[in-house]
Parts: structure tokens; sequence; C-alpha cells
């Protein structure tokens, strides 16, 4: 056995939250699991979670591999932004969300060998499996825009993003300290996680000053790599409407590019225009910017990856569609979907029947049918519940009793600011929630999707 005291994670205690876990206090030089789960994020705790509860698994032989020390609720990063809520009430220590029986590795995953079941990590650990789970998120691409990272360190820019935890609490800061001016909201071209939370901090920083009353003093603009204000056409027409009506820009095919913090200005590339596209330059007092985003190298280079970079899994059974012992759900997925918090409780129960079939040898019998949810905040006390599968076709929960989720209701915006963080710690990460659901597990036939 190889001690490697430096990355051993502390069993911090959780009030209310009973610590009895196992631990990888000292690292072997090889190990091999049944079941081995690259991520320790919210997609990786939450199968490890149902996988324990499972029946019909003689050995829970379970492992996580990340190398976090915190654990982030991701999805409560603009409530944070929007002054709603504390930054320590969306973080826990990693220790703690790991469940029980299940062994913590907090190494990082370098490189993958699938032909032979295993992995390596950059400590040079040396890990093998049966069966494999990938879900380790994407990477945001702080480096990916000119100057971005040296705004963001500089409190005085007036530039900030809640796509970190490290500068979320700014977000709030320039918010309160704006009284007139221009304010620029930014969206990347291409995939990201939450495609609705650029619009999100934009729309609660509108009420706010509208709250404060500086409203009038203060032209916002919306600039968005995207064509159109969401992917889903039912939303994005209620949406678009929404900023005709509140007097926000649109710059639609504007991709930030570069941000001069010294001079106040962010240059844009007009995608719509052919060829390179010509470069915009925006003056700004207010900048939020939201970073490209990509997977991980270590990820993008491997034999799981598909031309873009992502695990190429079959978009109904999550298995890869090469290596029938790997599956993979979440950020770092091909799966053709909204990458949301939402999307993976209907993904999680899907992927622990599958691979419980194929640990059987049987037919794989659970299909995804694209689920996702973007709880889409408009201002205070008020949200619009975007709910959608595959083909951007609406699949809402409450239309049959509120009407449908284009319009706004105050009851959404509470679900979104106290139950989901509550359920997030409680529930979620202990597999006992299926989102639309409930705390019914879903029934995830084929036949059904």
């Amino acid at each position: 056995m190889v001690g490697i005291a430096a990355l051993r994670p502390l069993a911090a205690r959780v009030p209310g939250r009973a610590l009895s876990r196992t631990y990888a206090t000292s690292i072997p030089a090889k190990a091999h699991h049944r079941v081995v789960i690259v991520g320790g994020g919210t997609a990786g705790v939450t199968v490890a979670a149902q996988l324990q509860r499972a029946q019909g698994v003689e050995k829970k032989d379970i492992a996580i591999l990340d190398p976090a020390t915190t654990h982030h609720y991701q999805a409560g990063w603009t409530l944070v932004g929007s002054g709603l809520r504390d930054l320590k009430d969306m973080q826990r220590p990693e220790s703690s969300v790991i469940p029980k029986g299940v062994k913590h590795y907090p190494l990082r995953v370098s490189t993958f060998d699938p032909a032979n079941n295993a992995l390596k990590t950059s400590e040079g650990i040396d890990v093998s499996y049966d069966y494999l789970v990938v879900a380790p998120g994407l990477e945001t691409n702080f480096a990916g825009i000119v100057g971005l990272e040296q705004a963001l360190q500089d409190p005085a820019s007036q530039v900030s993003t809640i796509y970190s935890d490290k500068t979320v609490e700014q977000v709030w800061r320039n918010i309160q300290a704006l009284k007139k001016g221009r304010a620029i909201f930014t969206q990347p071209a291409g995939v990201i996680k939450c495609a609705g939370a650029p619009q999100k901090i934009m729309w609660m920083a509108l009420s706010q000053w509208k709250r404060d009353g500086v409203r009038g003093d203060i032209d916002i603009a919306f600039a968005t790599g995207a064509p159109a204000m969401f992917a889903v056409p039912k939303y994005s027409q209620a949406l678009e409407d929404l900023r005709k009506q509140r007097e926000v820009e649109g710059l639609f095919q504007h991709n930030l590019v570069e941000v001069d913090a010294k001079n106040k200005v962010a240059k844009f590339k007009n995608l719509a225009e052919s060829g390179n596209g010509a470069v915009v330059s925006k003056e700004f007092d207010f900048l939020h910017v939201v970073p490209p985003q990509k997977p991980w190298d270590w990820v993008a280079k491997s034999q799981l990856a598909d031309a873009a970079g992502w695990v190429d899994v079959d978009k109904a059974t999550t298995q890869h569609n090469k290596f029938k012992n790997v599956f993979s759900i979440g950020d770092a997925s091909s799966l053709p979907n909204s990458k949301t918090a939402a999307a993976i409780t209907s993904q999680v129960p899907v992927l622990i029947d599958n691979l419980l079939a194929a640990m059987a040898g049987r037919e794989l019998p659970a299909a995804y049918d694209g689920y996702a949810s973007c709880p889409l905040l408009t201002g205070h006390n008020e949200l619009m519940l975007c709910e959608f599968k595959y083909g951007g076709v609406p699949k809402e929960t409450f239309a049959p009793y509120l009407g449908g989720q284009e319009k706004p209701h105050a009851l959404y915006y509470h679900l979104k600011n106290r139950v989901f963080p509550y359920v997030y710690w409680n529930h979620y990460l202990n597999g006992t929630w299926f989102g639309p659901s409930a705390f019914f597990r879903p029934n995830t036939s084929a036949k059904q999707a």
C-alpha cells in the first residue's frame, strides 16, 4: 500500500447527517472494483447512491474517483449571484456526500484504456473495473475569451460570472453597485451547462435595478452566440416577447471573444456574417460573462470520445456505442439534450436499470427520452419552468393544473429558491429523488419513452 496523506478526504460532519463512509485513506498502486465511477459531482454521486439502493446486486463494490474536496450545487449559483442565497448553502465537503459503503479515491483521471477495462490517474495509480460510469462534467474555459481571466481577478473591472464559486459573489456586488450606464450579459456559442442561466441572472439583475429605482438609467443588452433566446421554440418565443416588453436589446449571434477591462470594452464576433465575421466592440459599465465550455481534454482525447469530444453513448440507453461495459450521463456525455441537474434525475434511473441488465447479461430495458428542465428565473417572485424532451418538445409537469409553463409563476420561483436546494442535499444525492416523479421511481421502460 502506498500512503498518500495529502490526498486523504476529511470526514467533516454536516449537521443532521451521520457520516459512516468508506474512504481510501491509503491509496494502493493498483485497485480493482466492480463499478468505477469517474466524477463525484451530481451525476456520479447520484449514480452511486441509486446503485447502492438497487435490488439484485449481491456485492456492492463501487468506487468514485474525483479529486475535489468540495461538492457544489451549481444550480444554486444563480441564486447567490442574485443575492437570494448565501454561497455556503450551495456547497458541502465532498466527503459528506459520498454514499455509505462507496470508496472514494481523491484522484484525478488522466487516461482511459477501455480495451483493457482500466484507467490511470495523474498520481500514477492504475484502476481497473468490470463496469465504468463516466460522469466528470465539463470544463468551463475561462481562457477561451481573451482578457477574461484577468478581468475576473480585478473587483474594480465590473466583470463577473455566476459560472464559478470563486466569482459568483462578485456578481451580486456588481449588481448592487450599478446605478446607471450600460449592462451587457453574454452567452457563448456552443454547448454550455444550464443554457438558461445566462439570462436568469440578467432577469434577476433587471428586477433588482427596478426595485432600486435605477432601471430607467440602465441600458441592458443580451449578447448571445445563439440565433434566439432559447433552444425550445415555445419558451424562446415567450422569452423574446419578454425581452421586447422589458426593453432589453438583443444582440443575437454575437459571440464574446475579448474583454478589455481597462477601457471597459467587450468585443464580439458577429456570427451572422459570412466568413470569419466582423468584430463588434461594445462599451460597458457592467459585464456578466458566461465562458465557453468544452469536454475535459483527458476525455476528448480518449478512445471513449466522439468527434466532438463527448463520451460517445447511445442517446436512449446511455451505454457506450463501442465499449458495452461503459456508460455515461451528465455534462460529459454525448446525450443531445440540455446539460442540467434536472436532466440527470431522468438519466440516472435509465443508466441504473441498463447497467444492472448488462451485469446480468440481459437486453437493456430502459430508454431516456431526453427530459431536461430549466427553472428560468424571470424576476423576483416569478419563474418560467421550462421542461422538455428530445426534439424541443415540451414535457410539462404542472401544465394540467396551472396552465402552460411558458407563463412565469410565483410557485415555480419558490420551488427554485427554497425547495430544490433542500431536496438536492437531503434527497437527490441520497438517491431518493427522481425529478418530475419526485420520490416515486419512474418507469424507465423503452416502451414508455
